[in-house]
């Protein structure tokens, strides 16, 4: 829906809404706000709400720290579990310097970029997540443990799945605030969860995505239990993904990878797209696999992909082609993670898309009728299929050598990023961890 200011205003006063959080995000995917009260909408919708960027992850230095909120109009919603009196809206921002120009460090106008350069290719693209999380019980203290009741399987339901109640309240609640959820499940492990929404253009799917986070999180607090998006919380059971289904529609709105001709019904810019996410996967898996845990959860037995191929049949392969055709036709990159910030992971997507469309890249022959989790390192060697980085060191050293998702993200998140990312890993490799004392503390 395209809102007008006077639209807001209007749906402010009739709401009672008294507070508006202006959201933005960091460069790696956290959610940030600044709240402000209704005496101050009419100002922030005139973009002249200010914040100092040199506080927040991978911004600014202190000495240029001013940077201003714009909303997007079209972000506007009044949260649903705010309460009935003094209710709470909040507004998507993009964010720009004190001299009228966009940020270079705002993951949400490094998206807009990308999907410029797409639209004069003549393309946009469309994004449907599969989102899939972990709800624990709290402790005393309300944090969260990796404790949980529910011992459900894939699509089991009540009594088994203890957590439908909560999932039920976050489906009720996305609604509310205009999503249209199209399915919502238990998954394969206990206490794992997924919820499924509509495809949207990307831009809004990337909002919606962070939006999502947040309502997960909130809801199952209100049910007095704690959401995670972290990716392999538990060793020895599956972790959560976040499938990220594609596709490129033309200008006047036609599927670009569908070709009914074709013995698959893909399009020859359908297998250029593909073969630009092979070619830049390992590149881009320090932005779809973000953390040190990412890498815990990409490793054979668990469903996850960790083997660079494609199919149209196979859900071992790292991008598989959906069975629907005509205006469904998609691709599904099953190997990001739902810790990835969205906006960037959607920004490398389409870019390394682009690069094979713009070089014309053949990809190599599909992987149809072999489980490659069983196939011997000499067979995948023989059928040329790689592996995916097999951790954070070996996936910032990709992304360190492809120029490709370098430039769409741009120099400064970039540098901010890898410097953030390099501290991680440093972090953890000199951290003693439970595994290491249960081994040696009393062997040696």
């Amino acid at each position: 829906m395209a809102y007008t200011k006077e639209d807001i205003i209007r749906i402010a006063d009739e709401n009672d809404v008294r507070f508006i959080r202006l959201q933005f995000t960091d460069i790696l995917g956290s959610l940030k706000n600044v709240a402000i009260t209704r005496s101050q909408l009419e100002k922030s919708l005139n973009n002249e709400c200010m914040f100092d960027g040199s506080s927040i992850e991978g911004f600014v230095r202190i000495e240029e720290s001013d940077m201003y909120l714009r909303p997007d109009y079209n972000t506007f919603t009044v949260l649903p579990w705010s309460p009935d009196e003094n209710r709470v809206a909040r507004l998507i921002c993009d964010v720009y310097t004190p001299d009228g120009q966009p940020f270079e460090g705002d993951p949400r106008g490094v998206l807009k970029k990308v999907l410029k350069e797409a639209e004069e290719l003549g393309y946009t693209l469309n994004v449907g997540p599969e989102c899939e999380f972990f709800v624990f019980n709290a402790d005393d203290a309300g944090k969260s443990t990796l404790i949980s009741h529910d011992e459900a399987g894939y699509f089991e339901v009540s009594p088994a799945d203890l957590g439908s109640d909560c999932r039920r309240s976050i489906c009720l609640a996305l609604e509310d605030m205009g999503y249209e959820v199209e399915a919502s499940h238990h998954e394969v492990a206990p206490a794992q969860h997924e919820v499924d929404f509509k495809y949207a253009d990307a831009l809004t799917s990337a909002d919606n995505i962070m939006t999502f986070k947040l309502v997960v999180k909130t809801i199952a607090k209100s049910h007095g239990l704690r959401a995670t998006f972290m990716p392999k919380p538990i060793a020895g059971i599956n972790g959560s993904g976040m499938h990220t289904n594609m596709s490129l529609s033309t200008l006047d709105g036609n599927n670009a990878f569908y070709d009914p001709s074709d013995s698959l019904g893909l399009s020859e810019v359908a297998y250029q797209f593909i073969a630009g996410l092979l070619k830049n996967i390992k590149g881009m898996a320090v932005i779809t696999n973000p953390l040190v845990n990412s890498y815990k959860r990409l490793v054979p037995g668990y469903e996850a992909p960790c083997y660079i191929s494609w199919s149209a049949a196979n859900r071992s392969s790292l991008i598989r082609i959906p069975a629907s055709r005509g205006q469904g036709t998609r691709i599904e990159l099953r190997c990001p993670d739902p810790a990835c910030n969205p906006y960037l992971e959607l920004a490398a997507c389409l870019a390394a898309g682009l690069d094979g469309i713009k070089n014309k890249l053949t990809p190599p022959a599909g992987v149809d009728m072999k489980n490659i989790f069983h196939m011997s390192p000499e067979e995948r060697a023989a059928d040329g299929i790689e592996s995916l980085p097999g951790s954070l060191e070996e996936a910032i050293a990709a992304f360190e050598k492809n120029d490709v998702i370098k430039g769409a993200l741009g120099e400064h998140v970039t540098e901010k990023y890898i410097e953030s990312k390099k501290a991680e890993w440093d972090s953890y490799r000199i951290s003693i961890s439970q595994w290491e004392i249960d081994n040696y503390l009393q062997k040696y």
